[in-house]
């Protein structure tokens, strides 16, 4: 059973690298947004800082999309409506300006940059090989995001797969606000991000149960989900750490041991 199970989790592995490679090769300049979008979950499928894609299409500190609208997936001219007749893209706000409220979007940050400022980072992953138990990450500190029966499975480009027992607690790795939880981004499952400071967001994918929502501040070590099985029904977790948009190793920022 091992041997098969170490074979059914190599070619996930696999599927994911190719998945991911593939999905480079092309990339659309622009997209509708769709129900449950928030901004954090569009920029993580486009593997794109939020910050950025924020600045791109003039969306004001709050982050507020609406359903329908034609976001600019690379630096250029917002458009005005989609290509399929849908609604028109909220005209360009003032600096500072409220956005107009809207589903799937996350409560407003009162620390989030302005629409089109740069603004020095306030949270800094650690360099590599510097942090373990007890560094700083926002207000608390970095730990492991479950229990797992075996060494951790490096993703080529991606994260870590941690493997574990079904329905075992998936707790927050860090301190932060939940910007995402839901099913949209396909090849994830069930996935919750938290938004930890301006530059740094962690990902926990194929969970159930998850116990915390859109908005909520979470504490490091809190409960936010459990596990759940990936594509080849095998009870695991995938986790992630993006700083700036992109995938870092997690190995280095997660304590020694288990």
């Amino acid at each position: 059973m091992r041997v098969i199970g170490g074979i059914a989790v190599l070619a996930w592995i696999s599927s994911m690298t190719s998945g991911c490679a593939s999905g480079r090769a092309y990339t659309p300049e622009t997209y509708v947004v769709q129900p449950r979008d928030t901004l954090y979950s569009i920029a993580w499928r486009h593997d794109l800082d939020y910050r950025d894609l924020a600045r791109w299409n003039h969306i004001g500190p709050a982050y507020r999309i609406a359903v329908g609208q034609v976001l600019m997936l690379k630096p250029g001219r917002v458009p005005r409506a989609p290509a399929h007749g849908g609604p028109a893209s909220p005209p360009k706000p003032r600096i500072g300006a409220a956005a107009p409220a809207t589903a799937g979007a996350s409560a407003p940050s009162a620390a989030a940059p302005s629409a089109g400022t740069e603004m020095p980072s306030t949270t800094e992953l650690p360099p590599p090989g510097a942090a373990r138990a007890g560094q700083p990450c926002g207000s608390a500190h970095w730990s492991w995001p479950t229990a797992h029966a075996a060494a951790p499975r490096p993703v080529p480009g991606g994260g870590i797969l941690l493997l574990g027992t079904f329905g075992q607690p998936i707790r927050a790795a860090c301190a932060g606000r939940v910007v995402y939880s839901g099913s949209g981004i396909r090849g994830y499952g069930n996935l919750i991000i938290i938004k930890h400071g301006d530059t740094v967001l962690s990902a926990y994918a194929h969970t159930v149960e998850p116990s915390v929502h859109e908005g909520e501040e979470v504490a490091e070590g809190e409960q936010i989900a459990r596990m759940g099985t990936g594509p080849h029904h095998i009870a695991v977790l995938y986790f992630e750490i993006r700083l700036n948009g992109k995938p870092v190793d997690p190995l280095p920022f997660l304590p020694e041991g288990k």
